[in-house]
């Protein structure tokens, strides 16, 4: 019998297949040829929520993974329940959405590095992250998770995150690929996206992080794209990220994301998450004997397993123990330089320590540090502003009053009373202001982009009050900010994590000097924002009509106001930008140009700038937006100090996607090379003319459609949207009683009685399971995702519990054939019951 786990070393499993040693891999196929066709099935599946399996008679060990991506979460309990509560202490880092507004890969690494050595102390050897999807709304629930609006800053952040968990042997899961930009039916709703929009917008940023870093997982998606659910779409899953790619890893389904096993393994789905599944692993085993699928595909599949799990065993076999503090203070410095001065009128901070401060808000003492949902930390400490400001001034020059309540809304008069009676006796007003946990959550989008009534209004009556107040904001997202032309200092520190109460503290004092830029646009109302007549869609499809003009793309090209730019952030020092010179003023596109320039702190004290470069094509022929990023660097420059920085494009950054070629195409002509500070404020620029090897490639009619190249201020129509995606809009009803599918979400069977008490009995259990704290986040988003979840998706609450026999009858039940139905259950109900007390007879 081969012992595999002591043939290999970590480099004889690297995911490089060409550099793998022959002999080994030899053994490995040996392996696999000796498994029966049974144990190949079942390393298809999990061994529950939180385990891959292993295969004993193999020697083959199951290997554990867990949640992130901004720490360790190790579910307590029970594996093969769902839990989303109890988890066992780790260090809590800045959201992404923070980690994003760092601009600094290295730092992003170091985080990376730190989680991995949290994971090698609880045995966990792949953790769930990072997300790298596109911010595409500023309502999506989930974007405390995410990086960015901007594929390239995403893409870069992303394979910063992974290569530094990687580097210590510890396997990442890149997600939620691709087009998972909502909350909203998230399980199962159609994303119809172009194919440009998809290829340099949704897929760009992953495409950046797979080349650069190779994740030992990818997460696939919920939803479907273009008709297709991404665990059995073949074009994403094989010819894009496996064929054009490169990429050798495994590929998870989310949790309860698979649709067509058999399909999704044809496609390129590895393993499918939770487990176990063993109706499903049977469906894979009749598939190979009756000839619907090579058993080639299956043995690739269970090599991908082999080597994961073998991989992460030879790392986690030394055991490892992490040090707290210094997490602690890395998690600090993370939210320092995550956090985004955005306003800073008359120099109001820094603060001298001799300030007499009037502390405003709950939020200054109760923080609001995480996102909730599957990614929330259970942190090993957590620091507050009120508690962290006394260790830096003096408790006399310190009044704190709350000013409004964290879990009523409602304006509460005698608060904001108490909070303008501390302001008069205050040289600043410090109000710590922000989005409440509920208004952030997994499985939910929001509906606004406000604060709380009783926020707003305290803000807007302190500002009435005093001259010199600063808003403080802890938020995952962009808000509103209907008072911003009255406060002023803004400094959004975004969800800063267990050390970030300190973190904002050193910067209000000048302790540390703030050098955060924003990922995102902060639109000045919602309906400003580009797919606001198209988010979130439903009942089956969202549409992306605005197709490449996400984010800033849309507001420069459409020259639209906003509240502050992408890329935007101060400092308490100043730079300059001079020198610009490009390496040639015409080029071959298959060279490369270099860029470089002069920054130079011109002010009094150290500070960290990011250096942003973009591209402007001035006279395309296809649709393009007026400006992308496609380089950034993080310069750290004493008072006075100056550097040369440079960049070096090559031919993705001058290119568009051709759909004519399926393939990326530069178009002769002239390009100006933008470097500046954000996306509105440029500081230098040059002139570089690109001669194209394909100049003869046809521009194909929808790449250059009148509509998307003077984009209208009153959108795009369905027809000039189905010119675009050159095809009809798919149907967008909802089906109704006698049409549902094991598709139909649980909450659309309301036309059915049976479905209606389906709907009722599920959310009656959450309300038991929860008790007492059934408007808490984690309740809020349990009953979200139920109404969402599609009626296949109980399978993965109820375990073995509920097997595709019973589905079936549960399905005739609310399609209104209900006697027949439930005989259906009861029979299979039988038959299971029976086959299990004839295993335990053999066992015995």
């Amino acid at each position: 019998m081969v012992r595999l786990h002591a043939l290999y070393t970590v480099e004889a499993v690297d995911f490089d297949v060409q550099n793998e040693d022959k002999e080994t891999m030899k053994e490995l196929q040996d392996l696999i040829d000796q498994m029966t066709l049974e144990e190949k099935a079942s390393l298809c599946s999990g061994q529950d929520f939180w385990h891959l399996k292993g295969v004993p008679h193999h020697e083959i060990p199951s290997i554990k993974i867990a949640d992130g991506p901004h720490g360790l979460r190790v579910q307590l309990g029970d594996p093969t329940e769902v839990g989303l509560a109890e988890s066992n202490p780790a260090t809590c880092f800045p959201t992404a959405s923070a980690l994003a507004a760092t601009w600094n890969r290295e730092l992003v690494y170091q985080v990376g590095q730190a989680l991995a050595e949290e994971c090698k102390e609880q045995g966990v050897s792949v953790i769930l992250g990072p997300g790298a999807n596109i911010k595409r709304s500023p309502l999506c629930g989930r974007n405390f998770e995410y990086f960015s609006e901007d594929p390239f800053l995403s893409g870069e952040i992303a394979k910063s995150h992974i290569s530094g968990v990687q580097s210590l042997g510890v396997g990442t899961s890149l997600k939620h690929y691709a087009v998972n930009n909502q909350e909203f039916r998230r399980m199962t709703i159609n994303a119809v996206v172009d194919e440009r929009a998809l290829r340099e917008i949704y897929l760009a940023g992953f495409e950046i992080a797979i080349k650069g870093a190779q994740p030992w997982t990818v997460m696939g998606a919920y939803n479907q794209v273009n008709g297709t659910y991404v665990c059995e779409h073949p074009d994403l899953l094989a010819k894009i990220l496996q064929e054009e790619w490169g990429y050798q890893g495994l590929v998870f389904s989310d949790w309860g994301a698979t649709n067509d096993r058999v399909e999704g393994l044809k496609a390129g789905l590895t393993v499918e998450m939770p487990g176990p599944s063993p109706e499903n692993d049977a469906r894979i085993i009749t598939a190979v004997q009756e000839g619907h699928l090579e058993e080639s595909i299956l043995n690739q599949a269970v090599e991908k397993v082999l080597n994961l799990i073998l991989k992460a065993q030879e790392a986690l076999a030394v055991g490892h123990q992490y040090d707290r503090e210094t997490h602690h203070v890395l998690a600090r410095q993370a939210a320092c330089e995550g956090a985004v001065l955005l306003k800073n009128q008359g120099q109001i901070l820094p603060l001298p320590k001799d300030t007499q401060v009037a502390l405003i808000g709950e939020m200054a003492r109760t923080p609001r540090y995480q996102g909730a949902g599957s990614s929330r930390i259970n942190p090993s400490r957590l620091d507050s502003i009120y508690t962290e400001i006394s260790k830096i001034a003096s408790k006399e020059k310190i009044s704190f009053v709350p000013g409004y309540q964290l879990k009523d809304p409602e304006v509460d008069l005698e608060l904001i009373e108490d909070a303008l009676s501390a302001a008069r006796d205050a040289d600043v007003v410090v109000i710590c202001a922000g989005l409440p946990e509920n208004f952030e959550v997994e499985g939910l989008d929001r509906d606004h982009l406000a604060l709380p009534e009783n926020q707003n209004l305290l803000i807007k009556a302190l500002a009435e009050e005093h001259d010199q107040v600063v808003v403080v904001l802890s938020n995952g997202a962009p808000v509103e900010m209907p008072w911003v032309d009255h406060v002023q200092g803004i400094l959004e520190g975004y969800l800063g994590g267990q050390a970030g109460g300190g973190a904002i503290v050193d910067i209000l004092y000048g302790k540390a000097n703030p050098s955060g830029k924003l990922p995102e646009t902060f639109p000045i109302r919602l309906e400003d924002t580009p797919c606001h007549d198209y988010f979130p869609g439903g009942p089956r499809t969202v549409e992306y009509r605005e197709s490449l003009l996400v984010g800033y793309r849309f507001y420069d090209t459409v020259d639209k106001e906003v509240l502050f730019p992408f890329g935007h952030g101060l400092s308490y020092t100043s730079f300059s930008y001079s020198d610009l010179v490009l390496s040639a003023s015409r080029l071959d596109e298959l060279e490369k140009l270099k860029v470089s320039l002069t920054v130079k702190n011109t002010g009094k004290r150290a500070g960290k700038e990011v250096v942003q470069l973009y591209v402007h094509p001035t006279s395309p022929a296809a649709f393009r937006p007026v400006k992308e990023l496609k380089a950034f660097t993080k310069v750290a420059l004493e008072a006075g100090e100056q550097k040369e920085i440079s960049f070096e494009l090559d031919r993705r950054a001058f290119a568009h996607f051709n759909t004519g070629l399926k393939d990326w195409l530069v178009e002769t002509g002239e390009y100006q090379v933008m470097v500046g500070s954000s996306s509105r404020d440029i500081r230098s620029q040059g002139i570089i003319w690109v001669d194209s090897s394909r100049s003869d490639a046809p521009i194909p009619e929808r790449d250059r459609l009148p509509t998307y190249l003077d984009f209208p201020a009153d959108g795009v129509s369905r027809e000039d949207f189905e010119l675009l995606i050159g095809e009809p809009l798919p149907g967008n009803l909802s089906e109704k009683k006698g049409e549902y599918t094991l598709n139909t979400p649980i909450g659309d069977l309301r036309g059915s009685l049976t479905g209606r008490w389906l709907a009722g009995y599920l959310n009656q259990q959450v309300e038991k399971m929860t008790g007492d704290l059934s408007q808490s986040p984690n309740a809020i988003m349990i009953r979200s995702i139920i109404g969402g979840l599609p009626l296949r998706g109980l399978a993965m609450f109820a375990g073995q519990r509920i097997n595709p026999e019973m589905m079936d009858g549960l399905l005739t039940m609310v399609n209104g054939r209900f006697l027949l139905g439930l005989a259906r259950v009861l029979l299979a109900r039988r038959k299971a019951r029976q086959a299990t007390t004839q295993v335990k007879k053999e066992l015995s």
